[in-house]
Formats: structure tokens, sequence, C-alpha cells
């Protein structure tokens, strides 16, 4: 084996790395392409991943960071509960956040990847956000949620297929389960077909290279990128890095972090951070190593092959039972894409003060989640995630109305929102003036204001409502965001950052979103 991994040469290494990451990505073409739900065909709201035959993720396609970060933790708790591997022809189904999942509606799919002999290559897996898994509201995400039975149907490590083809059984559980069945199903068969193009991708490789080359290049490709970010890490000055930021309930809750630095090695703890609450912002340990990764990888080695090699320098400590560590039954729905988005603040804002001169403005610091749905008299459940303002860099400004931290979706065309959906867009555009200034300006946020043509629920899960982005080295704050609910008979009411309300046809929610900080005093060169 040991000789097998010398033999690569440079030019081999680079071509297996795209080969394997390759890989990855045609399983998310696949999976955007056969979908049914918008949220995953228009949005993109979905990833994929490959791992050797032990768990180890080699390779990604560059989706979604809050799901590829997590990922690993999901093929491990599938690995685990099937004896230590996945046979032949068995595929794994789960979304448990306290296995390595995120939220309830991120469904992860896992499946075993043999040869003709049936020597393990490796697994496939990818994530998908299903639109609708159940709970008390549509969208599986209601702001009221107390515990995580609120939030829809958990579901753990569950064999879903075998050699005999898929358990109807089990689509018929997860399907019964959502608001729009049929579109639940529909997905799902999307992520069997994504696993079967890596699958035989997959296979194809192992042909080419043989099934030892392949492992010895797996193996070769992760520790490539773990000498490039250690490397990378030797640029950080040693030292203790301290920082803290807030997540906007009607009592603040803190989110403390301290980065130590130590040669070739890098420790995050959150110790002293706040106990999980009665509330949705929870995030369980696989989400803030997720946002420890994307800050890690963002400023040591961006172009390093994402693998496990890249973060074996980093250890993330989190106490259990905090709001960065949630355990069962605290609900963790707005914990995936909201309290992601400020660990990934707080890192970088400790961060600053080691490299002073690559570290952004905080950006927008959230999702700006948006979910609409009803049961009667029309079953649909729209999920939007809104892009905002990037903070300032110490090389650019910030762009406007993109995606940012550990979300990398797109939007929901108009026109595709308003033919799947009783919806009707009003407002799509940039809001003006509301990155701070600076010498490098934050990003401007975003205006969307979306008509409901019939009765249904509104859920908001946003951040920055009442505390700012931050500016950076002199930079000025970015503008805080905006939920307004206009109702049919054209009056107006502000409404809180996290809620869910009952709406009349003709009623608009519109949201402004926020901007990003500003880099630097304005006005200097």
């Amino acid at each position: 084996m040991a000789d097998q991994r010398q033999t690569l040469t440079a030019v081999q290494l680079e071509v297996v790395r795209h080969a394997l990451a390759g890989v990855a990505e045609e399983m998310g073409v696949a999976l955007r392409r056969a979908a049914y739900s918008p949220n995953i065909k228009e949005r993109a709201d979905c990833s994929a991943a490959l791992f050797d035959p032990e768990g180890t993720m080699v390779a990604q396609a560059e989706h979604i960071p809050v799901h590829l970060g997590s990922m690993p933790g999901s093929v491990a708790a599938a690995l685990e509960a099937c004896g230590g591997r996945l046979e032949p022809g068995v595929a794994v189904l789960l979304n448990d956040p306290y296995m390595g999942g995120t939220h309830l509606p991120d469904l992860t799919l896992v499946a075993g990847v043999y040869d003709e002999r049936e020597v393990l290559l490796g697994y496939v897996a990818n994530r998908a956000h299903h639109a609708d898994v159940g709970g008390a509201a549509p969208g599986s995400m209601p702001a009221d949620a107390r515990d995580i039975a609120a939030e829809g149907v958990r579901i753990p490590p569950t064999v879903v297929a075998d050699r005999q083809g898929v358990r109807e059984d089990v689509l018929r559980f997860v399907a019964a389960n959502s608001r729009t069945p049929h579109e639940r199903r529909g997905d799902l068969r999307a992520q069997f077909a994504a696993n079967h193009v890596g699958a035989r991708r997959l296979g194809e490789l192992a042909e080419r290279l043989g099934v030892e080359g392949l492992h010895a290049a797996m193996r070769e490709v992760c520790d490539y990128s773990e000498r490039r970010v250690r490397s990378a890490v030797t640029r950080i000055p040693n030292g203790s890095y301290r920082f803290a930021d807030v997540l906007e309930l009607d009592d603040l809750v803190t989110i403390r972090a301290a980065i130590t630095v130590a040669d070739e090695d890098v420790v995050v703890d959150f110790a002293g951070t706040d106990a999980q609450v009665r509330s949705s912002v929870n995030a369980v340990r696989a989400v803030t190593v997720s946002a420890a990764y994307f800050v890690f990888r963002l400023l040591t080695d961006p172009d390093a092959p994402p693998n496990a090699g890249c973060y074996r320098p980093l250890e993330v400590r989190t106490p259990p039972g905090s709001v960065v560590h949630a355990t069962f039954p605290a609900p963790t729905a707005a914990g995936n894409v909201e309290t992601s988005q400020r660990i990934v603040d707080v890192l970088l804002g400790a961060f600053a003060q080691a490299l002073p001169e690559q570290v952004p403005a905080a950006s927008q610091g959230t999702m700006n989640n948006v979910l609409l749905g009803a049961s009667d008299p029309v079953a649909f459940s729209y999920y939007e995630t809104l892009g905002g303002g990037e903070g300032g860099t110490p090389f650019r400004p910030g762009m406007s109305g993109v995606h940012t931290g550990m979300t990398n979706t797109q939007n929901t065309p108009v026109e595709a929102a308003e033919l799947a959906y009783p919806l009707r867009i009003w407002h799509y555009e940039l809001r003006r003036g509301s990155g701070g200034a600076g010498r490098h300006p934050g990003g401007d946020g975003l205006i969307r204001e979306i008509e409901v043509l019939t009765a249904a629920t509104l859920t908001l899960q946003t951040e920055r409502r009442r505390r700012a982005p931050w500016g950076l080295r002199g930079g000025a704050d970015g503008s805080a965001g905006r939920n307004v609910l206009r109702h049919a008979d054209g009056q107006e009411t502000v409404l809180a950052g996290k809620g869910t309300w009952n709406l009349q046809p003709g009623d608009r929610i519109r949201v402004e979103t926020p901007g990003g900080g500003g880099w630097g005093p304005a006005g200097q060169a």
C-alpha cells in the first residue's frame, strides 16, 4: 500500500483528485435534474460526497457547507447501525440531527459501492432539503417549537433499500408524514438516482486504477490536503483569540469561542457558550463542526481538495447541552440555518485578531428563511432562503444580494415560484444603501415581497433584525434586516425575526435582508 502511494506523481494525484470531485459534482447534477421540488431543482439545496471503505470523506462537490461538514457524521451513524458496513444493495436513509444530521428537513441517503466481485470500493452519500417532513407548521421549521417532535418526523438510520430493491414501506412512511407526499417521493427517487450515478462513476474509476490503486489514491488525496493545510496553519501567529456574538431571542443567547493556534494545530473551544434553549436555534454538534470547518478552510488553504485531510489539524470542542451542542429533545430547525451563520461570525471575529489583513467584515449573518404553505384548500410547501450583503473584505467591496456563510444555494426564480405555488412575487430587488460604508463597503441586501393567493401559514426564521452585521477595521456596520406583513386591507405590521403566522389571501410578506459590514475606514484608498 505504501509503495502504491509513493508511485502517484503530482500529475496523477491532480487527475485523481479531480476525478473524485467530478463524481460528486455529477451526483449533484443528477439530483437536481431528477428532483420534483423547486427547492432542490431550482435552489440546489442539496449536496453530495464520496467516502472510502472506512467512511472517511475523500471528495465533495462544492455544494452546501453546512451539509458537507456534517455529512461524515451521518455516514458514520449509518455504518454503525448496520454493523460497520453497508452490504451490497443496501441504502440507509436518515435525518436524525443527533446522529450527524442537521435539521429534520435534510434527508441523507447513504449507499455502499461494490465491484462485480463484491469488493467494497467506498460509499456515496447525498443530502437534500425536503420542503416538508411534517411537524406543527408547513416547511417543518415552526418558530414556536419547544422540542424536536414539533418539527417533523425524525428518522434514525433506516434501511430503505436492499438486494430486493427499494423498500416501499419506508417510502410510504416518509411520504405519509409530509403535507406534500407526491413531492417527497419524487425527491427521494432523485436521491436514489444521484447515488446510482455516483456508484457507476466510482466503479469506472476502480476499473481504470484497480481497487488497490483507487484506495491508495483516496488516501493520498487526503494526505495531500492535510499537508497543504498544515503548511497554511503555520502562517497564523501562535496564540489564543476570543470573540463572542449573540442570537436574537427575547433573551439574547451568547456564543463564545476561544481559538488556540500552536504551530500546525488549531483548537476551537466553545466553552462558556449559553445552554440550549426551548427554541429551534439550537445547533447540534455536527452543525457547529461544519461551521468551524468552513471558516478553517476559508482562512487556511481554500484551494486544497476538500476532504477529511483538510480538517486533521483542527480540533473542535463543544460543551454538550449548549446551544452549539444540543442534545435530545432540543428543537434544531433554526440551529442549522441561523446559528451556523452566527458561529461563522464568532470564529471570523476571533481570527480577525490573528489575521487582521485577511478576515472580512461580517456578512448578513442569516439565511432569511421564509416558509409558506398549507394543507387545505391547496397543499403546498414553499421554502426559500434569501441572499443579502457580503461583508467588505480586505481586498474588495462585499458583493450584493448573495448567499453567504454556511449556505451556498441559489434563488428560486420568480417564474418558477409562481408556476409551482399559489404565490405572486411583487418585488425582487437590491436594497440599495444597506451595506456598511468603508474603504471596502459591505454589499447590499435584498427585498423580496410575496403575496399569498390562498390562506396559508407563514414561518420566518431570520437573524440580524436587532443587531446589525458588524464592520471591521473601522468600517461601518451594515443595515439590520426587516420583516413586514402587508395585510390585504393595506395595513402593515412589522414582524419579529422569528415567528409563525396565519395569512389570508392577498396578504404580502416583505423581507428586507441585511447589508454586509464595511471593511476599513471610509475615504481611505
